[in-house]
């Protein structure tokens, strides 16, 4: 069993190093007008944490408005989802607020959401987007 570190003294002495952190996630829904949104589909934003999709790793915030597409692609190598708020569909069904889904390199889908969602996208590789 690890042991909780209950204080900073009881770290290593090293300087702090600059990295992205996002509170309250569960929470979004009440702080999403905060973020800058890029467009990204037909009716999905995006706010990239880091990397720029078109090569190495990604994460971003994705959010659907309602009836929201992002169109049919291939995943180059694994693809996490976290979704936060609402739920989104695939050609496995529908994965509701709170689910984690991890696509395998090579699958290929495309997603909608009825009513409005927002997830955590993390990519280790950019996808490909395919002809419809």
């Amino acid at each position: 069993m690890a042991r909780r570190v209950s204080s900073s003294s009881e770290l290593d002495p090293l300087p702090a190093y600059p990295r992205i952190e996002l509170h309250d996630l569960h929470r979004i829904a009440e702080w999403q007008d905060e973020i800058t949104w890029e467009p990204f589909g037909e009716g999905v934003e995006i706010h990239r944490l880091y990397g720029d999709g078109v090569a190495g790793a990604t994460a971003a915030l994705i959010r659907f408005i309602t009836a929201g597409k992002v169109r049919l692609h291939e995943h180059a190598g694994f693809e996490h989802i976290l979704v936060l708020t609402g739920s989104q569909s695939d050609q496995n069904g529908v994965t509701p607020a709170g689910s984690l889904v991890i696509n395998p390199p090579g699958t290929r889908h495309s997603i909608v959401s009825e009513s409005g969602c927002i997830v955590l996208a993390i990519y280790e590789k950019p996808v490909v987007f395919l002809p419809a």
